[in-house]
């Protein structure tokens, strides 16, 4: 498969194989993408917290609202700290949330790579969160994804994507 057929694969999937989780050499292998993902400044801001002990997911299953979640295996959190990103200073932009959501996608792709099946999920509960994964006051987190074995009845949303001339402008 080749860099256009990954990205067009791509598609986030709401129901797992529970019970079977992702050996660790092929865990290891997707997170080693986020961890080549690049950053404002190379400052790399982020940190990588995979979650699979079922006391653990218990914590934070009440942070998402639907219950499809509990059928993966792990969790994955992509977090980093705002005082640690790369800031411009004409502005005062801040790189953080770029810096994270690069990370998170090099993650889902090379997931997707390995046949192992994601979502992204950014609607979650903040405050709970923060607190199951016991996060230092002045850590962050935007988006997260489960990660695990596709359920053989699992079926990707179709993807609507806006015509490619409706996107681009050449100027």
């Amino acid at each position: 498969m080749d860099i256009y057929e990954l990205v067009k694969n791509r598609s986030s999937l709401r129901s797992y194989s529970k019970d079977k989780p992702i050996p660790n050499e092929i865990l290891l292998r997707i997170l080693s993408a986020g961890q080549m993902a690049p950053s404002a400044k190379n400052i790399q801001p982020w940190t990588f917290k995979v979650v699979s002990s079922p006391e653990k997911l218990a914590e934070i299953y009440p942070c998402y609202p639907a219950d499809w979640i509990q059928t993966a295996p792990h969790l994955l959190f992509v977090t980093g700290k705002r005082d640690e990103a790369w800031v411009r200073r004409h502005d005062g932009y801040n790189s953080i949330e770029t810096d994270l959501a690069i990370a998170m996608d090099h993650i889902i792709l090379a997931a997707t790579w390995e046949g192992i099946a994601t979502c992204w999920i950014a609607a979650f509960k903040p405050d709970l969160l923060r607190k199951a994964l016991g996060l230092e006051e002045n850590e962050e987190i935007f988006t997260f994804t489960p990660l695990g074995f596709a359920s053989p009845d699992a079926q990707p949303f179709p993807k609507k994507r806006k015509a490619l001339d409706d996107l681009v402008e050449f100027l």
